[in-house]
């Protein structure tokens, strides 16, 4: 057994765990879990736990499929809200199939293969992502906790509490944080994690889930990351800061070029732009994340990138001269309901694919103030985001690019996940419709 497997041993003894959680992501972006106790983990770490496997497929399960979930030895991790005594840890695992090679329909997997591509040529790829969410004050209405607005304290932001015991736990487990505040709409936060290699990043955000969401139950409240759910407020983002390092060097900085942005960081962009509706269903992969991405929400609207603009689809933001590793882009549409294993594989083939093929980037668009945004990039001739999930899968659909990046079974999967999704829309009849038809029809 290796020094990992053996370190975990030792450290789950000392630390009187019982239970471990074994953790993978499913298709569209669900944790899901089941436990062992500390009496298989030396077992489990060296050849597996079998379990059905089908349950990676979404909503579009058929019949079981025996796998094998083998844990990632160095995502061991105490739950620092579960008693000391008895205690409990958390693993991500790998999934495979019964022969012991990777199952194609593991998100995980699929990141991993991708970031592979990548260090082939050279590179490593950061992340770092503004995450906001809703605190609630139960699960089955929006019925908000505050009134506050952006960078409100008390007594605006009541939820300050429950935001820094997240903050808390998450160090605990040893995931940085940047900051924390309150954001623009009522009951809104937004916690920034600190940049770290994509695979560590995708497996940070899936924790710092599932800890907003243990936070809410601990206290009585709930945890939403519904991309829209105030129809009057802003929805909520996952900002992703974006970096691509060749050893120690960041290549996206460039002290000779405008806003330091080098080359390599402009083909980048570049490639983030031209690939971006290709890549729209996974980055806003619920019919509900098209109602974020409206006009007058502080949301990009139209395929554009700026340098201060918060409603451009990619902002480049200032980065000191002296701070080279800080030079980095933001991508602002997705949203936190995504699947991030699949979003990084997506934007990272998208940047890359630019890259290789040397994509030219456009002027940056930065309206004026008060300049009607429709207006001017209606007559700039920018091109708008997918509105709505079904235009997206269409062009998600006929991505070569997509289909190399994500295979050919996650892609149809997914796919297939989504139409179902819609086909569920389609047929409910909405609160609006009764409000505006029922009365007069």
């Amino acid at each position: 057994m290796d020094q990992d497997k053996e370190y975990v041993l030792k450290l789950a003894h000392a630390n009187k765990v019982k239970f471990i959680r074994l953790w993978f992501t499913d298709i569209l972006g669900f944790l899901k879990s089941f436990a062992i106790t500390i009496e298989e983990l030396e077992d489990a770490l060296a050849e597996g736990v079998r379990f059905d496997g089908s349950t990676l497929l979404g909503f579009a399960r058929d019949d079981e499929r025996e796998m094998i979930a083998l844990p990632d030895a160095s995502t061991f991790r105490i739950l620092p809200w579960r008693p000391r005594e008895d205690s409990v840890a958390r693993i991500f695992c790998d999934i495979h199939l019964t022969d012991m090679s990777p199952f194609e329909g593991d998100p995980r997997y699929v990141l991993k293969r991708n970031l592979t591509k990548a260090a082939e040529k050279g590179y490593t790829f950061y992340t770092g992502p503004e995450i906001e969410f809703f605190f609630f004050k139960n699960a089955h209405s929006t019925e908000t906790l505050d009134t506050g607005g952006y960078f409100d304290l008390t007594p605006l932001d009541t939820a300050s509490d429950y935001r820094r015991r997240a903050v808390l736990i998450l160090e605990e487990m040893d995931i940085g944080v940047i900051s924390s505040h309150h954001e623009a709409a009522y009951s809104q936060h937004e916690i920034d994690l600190r940049h770290e290699d994509a695979l560590t990043m995708a497996d940070n955000i899936m924790t710092f889930k599932l800890i907003a969401k243990e936070i809410g139950q601990l206290n009585g409240i709930h945890t939403s990351f519904m991309p829209k759910p105030i129809t009057d407020q802003n929805g909520s983002g996952m900002h992703i800061h974006q970096s691509l390092f060749a050893g120690e060097s960041n290549t996206f900085f460039d002290a000779a070029k405008p806003n330091f942005l080098s080359d390599i960081g402009r083909a980048y962009v570049a490639g983030l732009l031209r690939h971006c509706k290709e890549f729209f269903a996974i980055s806003n992969q619920w019919v509900n994340s098209y109602k974020r991405l409206q006009y007058g929400f502080e949301s990009p609207t139209h395929i554009s990138w700026g340098l201060g603009n918060n409603t451009s689809l990619i902002r480049v933001p200032q980065c000191p001269k002296h701070k080279p590793n800080s030079q980095r882009v933001e991508l602002r549409n997705p949203d936190p309901a995504c699947n991030p294993y699949l979003l990084f594989s997506a934007i990272l083939a998208s940047g890359l694919k630019g890259i290789e093929e040397g994509y030219t980037l456009p002027e940056p668009f930065d309206m004026k103030p008060g300049t009607q945004q429709r207006e001017s990039l209606g007559r700039q001739g920018i091109d708008p985001i997918p509105e709505s999930l079904r235009e997206a899968l269409r062009h998600l659909e006929g991505s070569a690019l997509m289909e190399d990046t994500l295979g050919p079974f996650i892609k149809n999967a997914f796919i297939q996940n989504k139409l179902m999704e819609i086909e569920k829309f389609n047929i409910h009849v909405t609160d609006f419709e009764l409000k505006e038809y029922l009365p007069r029809l």
